[in-house]
């Protein structure tokens, strides 16, 4: 299992991202103006601040290079990982429906949440069971989760909310407690929580790790 992660001017998280894919795996660090994907098997944009979140968070990121191959990538089935500023980037890209907007309580918030898993159908999720709870940090300022109601209805309906807030532990107003959520057919996840950050008992949990390992399951 090969697993490419994107760096752009302005990411932060991309040197944890290698280290959790590296415990799943073979990590690669791909360079935003590259066109060629090396040959991975699953692809991961990190969290941060890409290209310092002008204009909006994810907004110019879409743009890079690397993003027309990823967007190949994904539409070839690929699986495609955005965490925090990814999951911006994804949805800045169309290639996850809704968006990500300001913190209900314009407040950056940084904290443990505890994150009810609703589907298994992405091979993110896939080896984990529906309704366990996991234990990840989120850390953002623009995480809260918005779509249309109808599209939101949609979201239900597809299966497509692979992870939600559980009951009380919402940090950001996320339309219907919405943390994570997949596009149709499964393949890309984009989620606000960190779970390259919990892939260590030490830092607390290594809940976020069993995204990776069953990533790879699936893959292989």
């Amino acid at each position: 299992m090969i697993w490419g992660v994107v760096q752009f001017p302005g990411s932060c998280d991309e040197r944890d991202a290698l280290a959790a894919c590296g415990l799943a795996g073979e990590a690669r660090l791909l360079w935003h103006g590259d066109h060629d994907l090396d040959g991975v098997d699953a692809l991961v944009v990190p969290g941060g601040f890409s290209y310092g979140d002008y204009l909006r968070a994810g907004a110019i990121a879409r743009f890079s290079p690397v993003m027309e191959a990823l967007a190949e990538f994904a539409d070839g089935g690929g699986p495609v990982l955005g965490i925090c500023n990814g999951f911006q980037v994804l949805c800045e890209a169309g290639l996850l429906p809704g968006a990500l907007l300001v913190n209900e309580r314009i407040r950056f918030v940084c904290r443990q949440v505890e994150l009810l898993v609703e589907s298994n159908r992405s091979p993110f999720t896939a080896g984990l069971q529906e309704g366990e709870r996991l234990s990840i940090p989120v850390k953002h300022q623009e995480g809260r989760y918005f779509a249309p109601e109808e599209t939101l209805d949609e979201l239900e309906a597809h299966d497509q909310v692979a992870l939600r807030y559980a009951p009380g532990n919402n940090p950001n107003g996320s339309a219907r407690d919405i943390a994570a959520v997949t596009n149709e057919a499964g393949n890309v996840l984009g989620l606000m929580p960190h779970p390259e950050h919990a892939v260590d008992q030490l830092t607390g949990s290594a809940d976020g790790l069993r995204l990776f390992e069953s990533a790879a399951r699936a893959t292989a």
